[in-house]
């Protein structure tokens, strides 16, 4: 029982880590033309 109170703020503070990162990319732009790199490498010469 005892490591629950490990786990479950170490898992808390992993989700809002993730939260974090998933914010940070969606706002940086990273999302913003996902197409273009597929076709990117079809028409390079």
């Amino acid at each position: 029982m005892d490591i629950l109170f490990l786990l479950i703020p170490l898992s808390v503070i992993l989700v809002l880590l993730i939260l974090a990162g998933l914010w940070w990319a969606i706002n940086s732009g990273q999302f913003e033309d996902v197409e273009a790199e597929g076709e990117r490498i079809l028409h390079e010469d």
